[in-house]
């Protein structure tokens, strides 16, 4: 834990030549993460990330310093080195810290301290096992499980002094269908903010890895998808990745403080279908995207993005709050201790609405079921954007019909947002790791099933 007394002669040292902020992040983290080849255990290996970064703000311009010396001298090095880059010629009274708990809102039954090697392996190995099972042409079920225990105090010149806990724990099962000529990857990935009970309780890993197995089987013997123009029904649960990439990260201060986001300017206004109301929530009790306070140690918040189809909010962090005259969202967050925190994601999904599914696909006519959707890439100043579906269907007649591979939507956020007419009532999400300025974190996507009224499908 970082000394508070410490913490005051850091941050004192941090603004000796001028400056108008200054942060500690401290972090001390021990990490997990098995890896399974079939029945085969290829590696085991077990960390301690520690260390802390020293940040100090002047205006709009920020100067960020890291070190794993997390001794006095260390830190005092540390906050020097920052300090120097500043030189901003400003006196700053004495440092004053005063200590603030925060309400844990995830609690957890065994820690990954309190659990042995050989229970992560049970839960690989029922994994692994049912996505080999799902059909003779799966010939590769490759099994990762992490877990990690992540403690952090963070103190800043305005006298905060906090610290947090957080417990995550996630396994990924990859299952490849082979043909002989030909492979297809079915993947799940279930984690949240808990311990192994997340697979005692809530997760079934055989579950999980039989339908791997199962999409991967189903894959491998579909067709091409045909490319045109058509209505596209997206299921639940990561097809909220959509939403996440097309949009969110254009909401984010990183974007709209610098001018670099299609959705600058816009708050009040319409942006999506009436149907459409997204929230950005980082208090939700052990989801995978959770935190009760964030990396800047602001309480986290149940952020609504947008309102019944109106721009409410953006997420904002520190420094995007200087760039955009508008309060911190307890929305910043970072890797670690490596990294400066900025303006990111939690659990983002858009919000359930009345729709039936049956319903939106009866009526579609003739378009995409996409079940199960993969990567892609986005450009947050324009929202233009390409995701590979992992699992389609061919809709006609109202009915789910032909399985169909290779399938991508193609188009832009702020176009999509508008062209949503149902929206399904029950909300379900997908766990995946974002990538961005302060490195990569843990993040929620979600939504029920939506129904875009016109989009380009890619095929191949």
């Amino acid at each position: 834990m970082l000394d508070k007394k410490t913490a005051e002669r850091v941050l004192a040292a941090a603004l000796a030549n001028g400056g108008d902020f200054a942060e500690i992040f401290w972090e001390d983290r021990y990490n997990n993460a098995l890896n399974m080849r079939n029945d085969t255990v290829e590696s085991v290996q077990s960390g301690r990330t520690h260390g802390a970064g020293v940040r100090v703000l002047d205006g709009t311009r920020s100067v960020y310093a890291y070190t794993n010396d997390t001794g006095e001298r260390g830190l005092l090095d540390c906050a020097g080195k920052a300090a120097a880059a500043v030189n901003a010629k400003r006196v700053i009274d004495a440092v004053t810290l005063a200590e603030t708990t925060v309400e844990n809102r995830h609690p957890i039954l065994y820690s990954p301290a309190q659990t042995t090697h050989a229970q992560r392996l049970e839960v690989m190995r029922a994994a692994a096992a049912a996505a080999r099972e799902a059909g003779p042409e799966v010939s590769l079920a490759i099994a990762r499980y992490i877990d990690g225990d992540q403690h952090v105090c963070i103190a800043n010149s305005e006298g905060l002094y906090i610290a947090d806990r957080r417990v995550y724990t996630r396994l990924t099962i990859s299952a490849v269908a082979s043909s002989g000529t030909e492979n297809q990857t079915g993947f799940e990935g279930p984690g949240a903010m808990r311990g192994i009970e997340l697979f005692r309780d809530f997760v079934d890993p055989a579950a999980a890895g039989r339908e791997a197995g199962e999409r991967a089987v189903r894959m491998l013997h579909a067709p091409v998808c045909p490319p045109g123009v058509m209505p596209v029904v997206m299921a639940g649960g990561f097809g909220g990745v959509v939403f996440h990439e097309a949009c969110g990260h254009s909401l984010e201060a990183t974007s709209v403080g610098t001018g670099q986001s299609e959705f600058c300017g816009k708050i009040g206004q319409k942006i999506a279908a009436d149907c459409v109301t997204a929230v950005d929530d980082g208090t939700i009790p052990n989801a995978w995207g959770s935190e009760n306070i964030d990396d800047e140690g602001l309480p986290t918040t149940r952020l609504v993005l947008i309102e019944k189809g109106v721009l409410r909010n953006y997420m904002i962090d520190r420094l995007g709050s200087r760039r955009m005259g508008s309060a911190p969202t307890g929305s910043g967050r970072r890797q670690g201790y490596a990294f400066a925190a900025t303006s990111r994601m939690r659990n983002t999904y858009i919000a359930a609405g009345t729709d039936d599914e049956d319903e939106m696909i009866a009526t579609a006519g003739e378009g995409l079921y996409a079940a199960k959707m993969g990567g892609g890439s986005v450009n947050p100043v324009t929202g233009e954007f390409n995701f590979a579906v992992d699992e389609g269907f061919l809709i006609k007649n109202g009915k789910i019909d032909t399985p169909v591979r290779g399938a991508s939507l193609i188009g832009r956020g702020s176009e999509v947002l508008l062209k949503i007419d149902r929206v399904g009532r029950t909300v379900t999400c997908g766990q995946g790791m974002c990538g961005s300025l302060s490195g990569s974190v843990p993040t929620n996507v979600g939504q029920p099933s939506i129904r875009i009224s016109s989009l380009t499908v890619g095929g191949r």
